[in-house]
Protein backbone atom coordinates (compact mmCIF):
# COMPACT_ATOMS: atom_id res chain seq x y z
CA UNK A 1 0.00 0.00 0.00
CA UNK A 2 1.60 3.81 -1.01
CA UNK A 3 2.19 5.53 2.06
CA UNK A 4 -0.73 8.47 2.24
CA UNK A 5 0.18 12.29 1.40
CA UNK A 6 -0.15 14.53 4.67
CA UNK A 7 -3.23 16.64 4.60
CA UNK A 8 -3.42 19.60 2.70
CA UNK A 9 -4.21 23.35 4.52
CA UNK A 10 -7.17 24.51 2.37
CA UNK A 11 -6.08 27.77 0.31
CA UNK A 12 -8.90 29.36 1.78
CA UNK A 13 -7.35 28.78 5.62
CA UNK A 14 -4.06 30.12 4.65
CA UNK A 15 -5.83 33.03 3.44
CA UNK A 16 -7.79 33.77 6.72
CA UNK A 17 -4.26 33.31 8.56
CA UNK A 18 -2.23 36.18 6.28
CA UNK A 19 -5.23 37.90 6.86
CA UNK A 20 -5.07 37.47 10.32
CA UNK A 21 -1.79 38.24 10.95
CA UNK A 22 -1.59 41.44 8.65
CA UNK A 23 -4.49 42.32 10.79
CA UNK A 24 -2.53 41.79 14.02
CA UNK A 25 0.31 44.05 12.19
CA UNK A 26 -1.60 46.85 11.94
CA UNK A 27 -2.95 46.99 15.03
CA UNK A 28 -0.10 46.99 16.68
CA UNK A 29 1.60 49.72 14.17
CA UNK A 30 -1.12 51.20 14.65
CA UNK A 31 -1.85 51.41 18.57
CA UNK A 32 -0.78 55.20 20.48
CA UNK A 33 1.30 54.88 23.68
CA UNK A 34 3.07 57.09 26.05
CA UNK A 35 5.74 55.40 25.47
CA UNK A 36 5.56 54.47 22.21
CA UNK A 37 9.35 55.37 21.20
CA UNK A 38 11.10 54.16 24.68
CA UNK A 39 12.51 51.34 22.52
CA UNK A 40 12.92 52.81 19.09
CA UNK A 41 14.04 56.48 20.07
CA UNK A 42 15.44 56.09 24.10
CA UNK A 43 16.91 59.62 23.58
CA UNK A 44 13.27 60.68 22.43
CA UNK A 45 12.11 62.71 26.16
CA UNK A 46 15.79 64.31 26.54
CA UNK A 47 16.50 65.56 23.36
CA UNK A 48 12.90 67.19 22.85
CA UNK A 49 13.30 68.74 26.52
CA UNK A 50 16.52 70.27 25.37
CA UNK A 51 15.78 71.57 22.20
CA UNK A 52 12.11 73.04 23.70
CA UNK A 53 13.72 74.60 26.63
CA UNK A 54 16.86 76.74 24.34
CA UNK A 55 14.61 77.58 21.74
CA UNK A 56 12.09 79.07 24.88
CA UNK A 57 14.77 80.88 26.22
CA UNK A 58 16.00 82.38 23.59
CA UNK A 59 12.55 82.93 21.98
CA UNK A 60 10.08 83.81 24.52
CA UNK A 61 7.39 84.24 22.14
CA UNK A 62 7.91 80.26 20.89
CA UNK A 63 5.23 78.70 23.19
CA UNK A 64 2.22 81.09 22.18
CA UNK A 65 2.84 80.37 18.25
CA UNK A 66 3.65 76.54 18.98
CA UNK A 67 -0.02 76.48 20.97
CA UNK A 68 -1.61 78.36 17.88
CA UNK A 69 0.30 76.07 15.17
CA UNK A 70 -0.49 73.39 16.56
CA UNK A 71 -4.60 74.33 16.86
CA UNK A 72 -3.93 75.42 13.55
CA UNK A 73 -2.72 71.90 12.45
CA UNK A 74 -4.90 69.80 14.54
CA UNK A 75 -8.59 71.41 14.12
CA UNK A 76 -8.66 71.58 10.29
CA UNK A 77 -8.32 68.00 9.57
CA UNK A 78 -6.34 66.23 12.15
CA UNK A 79 -2.97 66.17 13.98
CA UNK A 80 -0.86 65.19 10.98
CA UNK A 81 1.64 67.67 10.61
CA UNK A 82 0.07 68.72 7.14
CA UNK A 83 0.97 72.41 8.66
CA UNK A 84 4.37 71.87 8.19
CA UNK A 85 4.45 70.91 4.06
CA UNK A 86 5.54 73.56 2.11
CA UNK A 87 4.07 74.61 -0.92
CA UNK A 88 5.87 73.52 -4.21
CA UNK A 89 4.96 75.15 -8.13
CA UNK A 90 2.41 72.48 -8.36
CA UNK A 91 0.30 72.96 -4.61
CA UNK A 92 -0.59 75.76 -2.51
CA UNK A 93 -0.29 73.73 0.72
CA UNK A 94 -2.03 74.55 4.12
CA UNK A 95 0.90 76.60 5.49
CA UNK A 96 -0.05 79.44 2.37
CA UNK A 97 -3.50 79.58 3.12
CA UNK A 98 -4.77 83.05 4.24
CA UNK A 99 -5.57 82.71 7.64
CA UNK A 100 -2.21 80.77 8.30
CA UNK A 101 0.17 83.57 6.81
CA UNK A 102 0.20 85.31 10.43
CA UNK A 103 1.94 82.14 11.84
CA UNK A 104 4.84 83.51 13.13
CA UNK A 105 8.21 81.30 12.35
CA UNK A 106 9.58 80.81 15.28
CA UNK A 107 6.96 76.95 16.39
CA UNK A 108 8.34 76.20 12.56
CA UNK A 109 12.49 76.67 13.88
CA UNK A 110 11.40 74.50 16.88
CA UNK A 111 9.88 71.71 14.80
CA UNK A 112 13.08 71.82 12.12
CA UNK A 113 15.27 71.66 15.28
CA UNK A 114 13.54 69.19 16.98
CA UNK A 115 13.36 67.12 13.90
CA UNK A 116 16.79 67.27 13.09
CA UNK A 117 18.45 66.13 16.32
CA UNK A 118 16.32 63.01 16.30
CA UNK A 119 16.93 62.50 12.94
CA UNK A 120 20.40 62.43 13.44
CA UNK A 121 19.71 60.21 16.95
CA UNK A 122 16.93 57.81 15.51
CA UNK A 123 16.81 58.25 11.37
CA UNK A 124 13.04 57.92 10.03
CA UNK A 125 11.54 57.08 13.51
CA UNK A 126 9.67 60.18 15.21
CA UNK A 127 7.07 61.63 13.25
CA UNK A 128 6.71 65.82 13.05
CA UNK A 129 3.40 65.26 14.42
CA UNK A 130 4.07 63.80 17.56
CA UNK A 131 7.20 66.19 18.13
CA UNK A 132 4.46 69.67 17.99
CA UNK A 133 2.43 67.41 19.97
CA UNK A 134 4.64 67.24 22.88
CA UNK A 135 6.13 70.63 22.20
CA UNK A 136 2.70 72.23 22.67
CA UNK A 137 2.13 70.20 26.12
CA UNK A 138 5.75 71.23 26.79
CA UNK A 139 5.81 74.77 26.44
CA UNK A 140 2.07 75.56 27.84
CA UNK A 141 3.56 73.74 31.30
CA UNK A 142 6.28 75.38 31.30
CA UNK A 143 4.99 79.05 31.03
CA UNK A 144 2.63 77.54 34.10
CA UNK A 145 0.11 75.48 32.47
CA UNK A 146 -1.00 71.98 33.18
CA UNK A 147 0.36 68.97 32.34
CA UNK A 148 -1.51 66.63 30.05
CA UNK A 149 -0.27 63.15 28.78
CA UNK A 150 0.50 63.16 24.91
CA UNK A 151 0.02 59.61 23.25
CA UNK A 152 2.56 58.96 20.84
CA UNK A 153 2.46 56.96 17.34
CA UNK A 154 0.80 59.66 14.88
CA UNK A 155 2.05 59.10 11.48
CA UNK A 156 2.44 62.39 9.21
CA UNK A 157 0.19 63.18 6.07
CA UNK A 158 1.79 62.98 3.04
CA UNK A 159 -0.28 65.56 1.54
CA UNK A 160 -1.54 69.80 2.34
CA UNK A 161 -3.73 71.90 0.50
CA UNK A 162 -5.00 75.28 1.65
CA UNK A 163 -8.36 74.58 0.22
CA UNK A 164 -9.21 71.49 2.64
CA UNK A 165 -9.26 74.42 5.24
CA UNK A 166 -12.27 76.31 4.12
CA UNK A 167 -14.44 77.33 6.80
CA UNK A 168 -12.38 74.56 8.88
CA UNK A 169 -10.72 77.32 11.66
CA UNK A 170 -12.06 80.20 13.54
CA UNK A 171 -11.80 83.57 12.70
CA UNK A 172 -11.90 87.26 14.89
CA UNK A 173 -14.95 87.73 13.40
CA UNK A 174 -17.33 84.91 13.30
CA UNK A 175 -20.24 84.78 15.28
CA UNK A 176 -20.58 82.88 18.03
CA UNK A 177 -23.24 80.57 16.52
CA UNK A 178 -20.22 79.92 13.98
CA UNK A 179 -17.87 79.27 16.52
CA UNK A 180 -20.14 76.43 17.79
CA UNK A 181 -20.67 74.88 14.54
CA UNK A 182 -17.19 75.17 13.81
CA UNK A 183 -16.42 73.25 17.03
CA UNK A 184 -19.30 71.01 17.16
CA UNK A 185 -18.53 69.66 13.13
CA UNK A 186 -14.88 68.34 14.54
CA UNK A 187 -16.86 66.76 17.50
CA UNK A 188 -16.00 69.42 20.63
CA UNK A 189 -18.61 70.65 22.89
CA UNK A 190 -19.19 74.20 24.07
CA UNK A 191 -17.63 73.59 26.97
CA UNK A 192 -14.40 72.32 25.18
CA UNK A 193 -14.24 75.37 23.07
CA UNK A 194 -14.65 78.17 25.88
CA UNK A 195 -11.84 75.77 27.36
CA UNK A 196 -9.82 75.80 24.25
CA UNK A 197 -9.96 79.74 23.94
CA UNK A 198 -8.15 79.79 26.96
CA UNK A 199 -5.45 79.49 24.91
CA UNK A 200 -5.57 83.50 24.27
CA UNK A 201 -3.92 83.98 28.11
CA UNK A 202 -1.00 83.83 26.23
CA UNK A 203 0.44 85.34 22.96
CA UNK A 204 -0.18 88.42 20.67
CA UNK A 205 -3.12 89.31 17.90
CA UNK A 206 -1.96 91.45 14.73
CA UNK A 207 -3.88 94.92 14.76
CA UNK A 208 -5.37 94.31 11.14
CA UNK A 209 -7.63 91.69 13.13
CA UNK A 210 -9.21 93.79 15.90
CA UNK A 211 -8.63 97.28 14.69
CA UNK A 212 -11.78 98.15 12.44
CA UNK A 213 -14.14 96.80 15.78
CA UNK A 214 -12.47 99.44 18.40
CA UNK A 215 -14.70 102.18 17.69
CA UNK A 216 -17.67 100.38 16.97
CA UNK A 217 -17.68 97.61 19.73
CA UNK A 218 -18.97 99.24 22.98
CA UNK A 219 -17.71 95.64 24.65
CA UNK A 220 -14.51 97.28 24.80
CA UNK A 221 -13.40 98.98 28.24
CA UNK A 222 -13.28 103.00 26.93
CA UNK A 223 -9.43 103.52 28.62
CA UNK A 224 -8.54 99.87 26.95
CA UNK A 225 -10.27 100.81 23.30
CA UNK A 226 -8.08 104.59 23.28
CA UNK A 227 -4.96 102.38 24.35
CA UNK A 228 -5.79 99.86 21.15
CA UNK A 229 -6.15 102.59 19.60
CA UNK A 230 -2.65 104.49 19.65
CA UNK A 231 -1.13 101.19 19.99
CA UNK A 232 -2.74 99.87 16.16
CA UNK A 233 -2.52 103.75 14.80
CA UNK A 234 0.70 102.76 12.33
CA UNK A 235 -0.86 99.13 11.47
CA UNK A 236 -1.71 100.37 7.94
CA UNK A 237 2.21 100.83 7.47
CA UNK A 238 3.53 98.05 9.12
CA UNK A 239 0.81 94.97 9.07
CA UNK A 240 3.24 93.16 11.88
CA UNK A 241 2.16 95.48 14.96
CA UNK A 242 0.05 93.16 17.67
CA UNK A 243 -0.97 93.66 21.03
CA UNK A 244 -1.20 90.63 23.78
CA UNK A 245 -4.22 88.73 24.30
CA UNK A 246 -3.57 89.47 28.06
CA UNK A 247 -2.50 92.30 28.40
CA UNK A 248 -2.13 91.58 32.42
CA UNK A 249 -0.07 88.63 32.45
CA UNK A 250 0.83 87.77 28.84
CA UNK A 251 3.69 85.17 29.58
CA UNK A 252 1.68 83.70 31.92
CA UNK A 253 -0.10 80.39 31.40
CA UNK A 254 -3.48 81.47 34.14
CA UNK A 255 -7.03 81.98 34.12
CA UNK A 256 -6.75 86.23 33.80
CA UNK A 257 -7.91 85.68 29.94
CA UNK A 258 -11.54 85.14 31.03
CA UNK A 259 -11.30 87.56 34.17
CA UNK A 260 -10.47 90.01 31.52
CA UNK A 261 -13.65 89.50 29.82
CA UNK A 262 -16.34 91.02 31.81
CA UNK A 263 -14.18 94.08 32.17
CA UNK A 264 -14.13 94.61 28.83
CA UNK A 265 -10.48 93.99 28.85
CA UNK A 266 -11.11 91.15 25.27
CA UNK A 267 -8.88 91.82 22.43
CA UNK A 268 -10.92 90.26 19.67
CA UNK A 269 -14.58 90.43 18.92
CA UNK A 270 -14.71 86.32 19.16
CA UNK A 271 -13.55 86.97 22.67
CA UNK A 272 -16.20 89.76 23.59
CA UNK A 273 -18.97 86.95 22.35
CA UNK A 274 -17.92 84.29 24.75
CA UNK A 275 -18.79 86.57 27.72
CA UNK A 276 -21.98 88.31 25.75
CA UNK A 277 -23.87 85.01 24.60
CA UNK A 278 -25.74 82.58 27.20
CA UNK A 279 -24.20 79.54 25.77
CA UNK A 280 -20.54 80.04 26.56
CA UNK A 281 -21.08 82.96 29.29
CA UNK A 282 -21.28 80.48 32.44
CA UNK A 283 -18.06 78.64 31.78
CA UNK A 284 -16.11 82.01 31.12
CA UNK A 285 -17.60 82.86 34.54
CA UNK A 286 -16.55 79.00 35.95
CA UNK A 287 -12.94 79.51 34.23
CA UNK A 288 -12.96 83.37 35.49
CA UNK A 289 -13.06 82.08 39.39
CA UNK A 290 -11.73 78.46 39.45
CA UNK A 291 -8.46 78.48 37.90
CA UNK A 292 -7.72 74.77 38.41
CA UNK A 293 -11.17 73.99 36.91
CA UNK A 294 -10.66 75.91 33.67
CA UNK A 295 -6.81 73.82 33.85
CA UNK A 296 -8.59 70.66 34.47
CA UNK A 297 -10.74 71.56 31.69
CA UNK A 298 -8.09 72.81 29.08
CA UNK A 299 -5.73 69.64 29.79
CA UNK A 300 -8.75 67.51 28.50
CA UNK A 301 -10.00 69.34 25.74
CA UNK A 302 -6.30 69.97 24.35
CA UNK A 303 -5.48 65.65 24.73
CA UNK A 304 -8.65 65.41 22.61
CA UNK A 305 -8.15 67.43 20.28
CA UNK A 306 -4.02 65.89 20.32
CA UNK A 307 -5.84 63.05 18.89
CA UNK A 308 -8.19 64.08 16.73
CA UNK A 309 -8.10 62.80 12.99
CA UNK A 310 -4.84 61.20 13.54
CA UNK A 311 -3.39 59.12 11.19
CA UNK A 312 -1.51 55.55 12.25
CA UNK A 313 0.39 52.65 10.93
CA UNK A 314 0.33 53.02 7.22
CA UNK A 315 -1.82 55.98 6.20
CA UNK A 316 0.44 57.95 7.00
CA UNK A 317 4.60 58.42 7.12
CA UNK A 318 7.69 59.45 9.22
CA UNK A 319 8.29 62.27 7.01
CA UNK A 320 12.18 62.86 6.55
CA UNK A 321 12.22 64.60 3.32
CA UNK A 322 10.92 67.49 2.90
CA UNK A 323 10.89 71.43 3.10
CA UNK A 324 9.86 73.92 5.80
CA UNK A 325 9.30 77.52 4.78
CA UNK A 326 10.63 79.08 8.00
CA UNK A 327 11.41 83.00 7.38
CA UNK A 328 11.15 84.83 4.50
CA UNK A 329 13.56 83.98 1.84
CA UNK A 330 15.01 80.64 3.38
CA UNK A 331 14.10 77.61 2.79
CA UNK A 332 15.40 74.61 4.91
CA UNK A 333 14.87 70.75 3.74
CA UNK A 334 15.49 67.74 6.21
CA UNK A 335 16.26 64.63 4.55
Amino acid sequence: MAPSSPPQTPPSAVVIVLLLLFSTALLCESRLSLDYYSKTCPSFTKIMQDTITNKQITSPTTAAGTLRLFFHDCLPNGCDGSILISSTAFNKAERDADINLSLPGDPFDLIVRAKTALELACPNTVSCSDILAVATRDLVTMLGGPYYNVYLGRKDSRVSSASSLEGKLPKPTMSMSQLINLFSSSGFTVQEMVALSGAHTIGFSHCKEFSSNISNDTHYNPRFAQALKQACSGFPNNPTLSVFNDIMTPNKFDNLYYQNLPKGLGLLESDHGLYGDPRTKPFVELYARDQNKFFQDFAKAMQKLSVYGIKTGRRGEIRHSYLLKVYDGWWIMLL
